[in-house]
């Protein structure tokens, strides 16, 4: 295997075979991996919000499923993966603090991250062919470049391959 690869934060990376890609700390924020299954390039963002258009400083495009999932997308076409290739899998967007009394849409963000994520995915023509979202605790993920696999690994948990 190649290099690790770490994304942080609110950041996007792509990479190509033999390296992969991690993030940690996924709670309501997702983790979109996309992968050409030809190339073998594969990237990943870590998104902590749905919206950027919803935000007025909003000059980081990473942090965002609209923007940065254009920019991985575009990032990856740039570096030779072709869009017929690509797939994507979502991993993430955990109700993380349950707050008694509050409306549950305005403060389940990874539920709306998970659908802003979804949708942006749709609208670019990707295939979401796998994910692990939901419920209420974190995630680390990991991409292999070798074969697409997007490992999930969560505190007390076993280890999920997606």
């Amino acid at each position: 295997m190649g290099e690790m690869i770490k994304v942080g934060m609110a950041d996007l990376k792509i990479c190509r075979y033999p390296d992969a890609l991690t993030t940690i700390g996924l709670g309501s924020c997702i983790g979109i991996a996309l992968y050409d299954r030809r190339s073998r390039i594969c990237g990943l963002a870590h998104i902590m919000l749905p919206d950027s258009t919803q935000i007025r400083n909003n000059s980081n495009i990473a942090k965002f499923a609209d923007t940065g999932i254009q920019k991985l997308f575009d990032d990856m076409l740039a570096a030779g993966a072709q869009k017929r290739n690509i797939v994507a899998k979502i991993a993430g967007g955990a109700k993380m603090f349950d707050i008694k009394g509050s409306s549950s849409s305005s403060i389940n963000v990874g539920e709306r991250n998970a659908e802003a994520s979804r949708a942006k995915l749709k609208s670019l023509g990707i295939p979401l062919i796998a994910e692990d979202c939901g419920l209420n605790y974190g995630r680390t993920v990991e991409l292999y470049s070798e074969n697409g696999d997007y490992v999930i690994k969560s505190v007390g948990k076993p280890v999920k391959t997606i």
